[in-house]
């Protein structure tokens, strides 16, 4: 019997109709809307319809936005003085710096991107990229959670997949979805969201000597390697739910990290590409917007 496949559309939508709902209680209790400002240095098409899709999202959620464009020729120094404008800016809320970002011309120094996303406040850091932000989630009394993981966790938990005691494996070890995704499922106490608490969590990567064997002891598995089709069927415990963060194009194909014809007939429930994670990271970002105004406003504490 084929998978279930986990809607991760549906519940974006879910998601972004109660931020739109809280949006109007916070500009009903006086406040400014939210406003996110969004950098996007160079002409990358892809990353130009990224912007654009968060553009939509927060008029949809009375968010306010912002975009400020930037030339691929942009230096360092003309961008880090950009977000520190931003900064210092109190109508904007949160900052997001669109990636990647460009190679520098010739004779040009290279935009760190390092450099570049430990430039933005922490407490306008909606992305949760900051080192201070990330420091925060280890210690498990975070800011603000990363985008994609809590979307993963809310879809989850909305689809009633308990996270309690099982055994999650998370394939891939980014800065931005598979070592905040682990370590947010592992918090003992549930101080990332009581659906998060007291998984037992394995990070692996593409590099992990029996990562076959790895991945069919998972009672739920997420793939974030940025390899398409790496996990194969036969890698794929039976009954096992699995989550597919991938998104990679393959001559006219958009296709995850996950070898989808072949895991739908294994797994008990199943995320398509497109269609499953992207859509709950725009959502978890106006999340973390109207947080970032509500923390700004002194409405809210963090831990």
């Amino acid at each position: 019997m084929p998978a279930t496949r986990l809607d991760g559309k549906q519940i974006a939508l879910e998601i972004r109709g109660e931020v739109a709902r809280d949006v109007q209680q916070y500009v009903a209790a006086g406040h400014a809307p939210p406003k996110l400002a969004a950098v996007l240095v160079g002409e990358d098409p892809a990353s130009q319809v990224y912007v654009r899709n968060k553009e939509r999202a927060c008029a949809k959620a009375g968010i306010a936005s912002r975009l400020d464009r930037m030339p691929a020729t942009t230096t360092p120094d003309e961008l880090l003085e950009r977000i520190d404008s931003l900064n210092q800016d109190e109508s904007v809320n949160g900052i997001l710096v669109q990636l990647p970002l460009p190679a520098a011309p010739a004779g040009q120094p290279a935009l760190d991107e390092r450099t570049v996303l430990d430039a933005v406040d922490p407490i306008k850091d909606v992305d949760a990229f900051s080192p201070i932000n990330v420091g925060l989630l280890m210690q498990g009394r975070p800011r603000f959670l990363p985008c994609t993981p809590h979307g993963i966790v809310q879809m989850l938990h909305r689809s009633k997949i308990e996270t309690a005691g099982k055994h999650v494996v998370v394939v891939g070890r980014s800065e931005i979805v598979g070592k905040p995704m682990a370590m947010m499922l592992a918090q003992k106490d549930g101080s990332c969201g009581p659906e998060t608490a007291n998984a037992t969590v394995t990070l692996a990567h593409s590099r992990t000597g029996n990562l076959a064997e790895v991945c069919r002891s998972a009672d739920i598995l997420i793939a974030a390697v940025g390899r398409p089709e790496m996990i194969r069927g036969d890698m794929i415990r039976p009954g096992a739910v699995v989550v597919d963060v991938g998104i990679n194009r393959v001559g006219d194909r958009l296709v995850g990290d996950v070898a989808f014809a072949e895991a739908e007939q294994v797994a008990a429930a199943i995320t398509p590409v497109p269609g499953g994670v992207g859509p709950l990271t725009i959502a978890m970002l106006l999340h973390n917007t109207l947080l970032a105004a509500k923390l700004q406003a002194g409405d809210c504490s963090i831990g």
